[in-house]
């Protein structure tokens, strides 16, 4: 079992690729998750992958695809654009694992850069869009033995970000699909409330589909971007130690990454940020999954 620790890299946004893998690798971890801006920024995907290569670390996710609801003609056709462009990408970088945050109401697309009809908030057309994409970009994915990764996000999420909520809804969306070629992330931010999560991450691991498993804690009060509610975890109300119990019994034994979104732990120094997330994960994480980890070999 491995369950080693991976700095997804939106958790430290000041950085470049090339800082963030410089950082981690000085950290003793071996794994990052970057996000497709740094890429771009570090001169492409080529570049990227020796970059990474070059920090003696391998890369477990690369963030994002998706964003695939648009109903006109044109945003279609650049959604799909774009996400091959992403499984390129992954492909390039040897991350394997494309998350996927599938998109919200075009009613909304106005929040987060985008432009749609605000007059359309059809959220069941707009889940129907996801699939159809979903389904076209499957085979792509698998010429470049990359896998897809749904990640349902928190219901407050729902109008512009992603109409997928909950772990079950994800994998209702996968079962039309090989696991080896569509999965689901476990991000404990956006599923920890949710009744039927023991049983759908049992569900997951029995129909091989847990591609990721993300850990960062639930704050509150809401900051007022509430995309940035995430804490480090053991600030906030996630219970670490049971979901991760659920996880490893469900059979996942790969890296586990840490995804923050928080103004505090975004901006202050990277070194202080890694140290923090080690010393969390080895008490708050990781003893549970080597407990429930033994007990599935056993």
């Amino acid at each position: 079992m491995s369950f080693e620790l991976s700095l997804n890299t939106g958790t430290t946004p000041t950085l470049s690729l090339e800082q963030a893998a410089e950082a981690v690798a000085e950290s003793g971890l071996q794994h990052i998750g970057p996000w497709r801006h740094l890429l771009e920024q570090a001169g492409g995907a080529e570049k990227a992958a020796s970059i990474i290569s070059a920090a003696g670390l391998k890369a477990t996710t690369l963030c994002r695809g998706g964003f695939l609801t648009p109903a006109d003609v044109q945003g279609r056709r650049a959604a799909l654009e774009s996400n091959r462009a992403a499984i390129r990408e992954a492909a390039a970088i040897g991350a394997g694992e494309l998350i996927m945050v599938v998109g919200g109401l075009p009613a909304a697309a106005h929040l987060i850069g985008g432009s749609g009809d605000p007059a359309d908030k059809d959220i069941l057309g707009a889940r129907a869009r996801v699939a159809e994409g979903i389904a076209e970009l499957v085979p792509y994915a698998a010429e470049h033995q990359v896998r897809l990764v749904l990640e349902p996000l928190h219901p407050m999420y729902a109008a512009d970000r992603a109409v997928l909520s909950t772990l079950g809804e994800a994998l209702e969306l996968a079962a039309d699909h090989p696991a080896e070629t569509l999965g689901v992330v476990v991000d404990t931010f956006h599923v920890w409330w949710d009744p039927q999560l023991e049983a759908m991450i049992a569900r997951a691991g029995a129909e091989n589909r847990i591609a990721s498993y993300q850990v960062c804690d639930f704050n509150l009060p809401l900051a007022a971007d509430a995309l940035k509610s995430r804490g480090m975890m053991g600030d906030g109300y996630v219970d670490f130690p049971t979901i991760s119990r659920w996880v490893a019994a469900a059979g996942y034994t790969g890296p586990v990454e840490v995804e923050i979104f928080n103004e505090k732990i975004n901006n202050q120094d990277a070194r202080l940020t890694l140290e923090t997330m080690r010393q969390r994960y080895e008490k708050l994480v990781l003893p549970s999954l080597r407990e429930a980890g033994a007990g599935v070999r056993s």
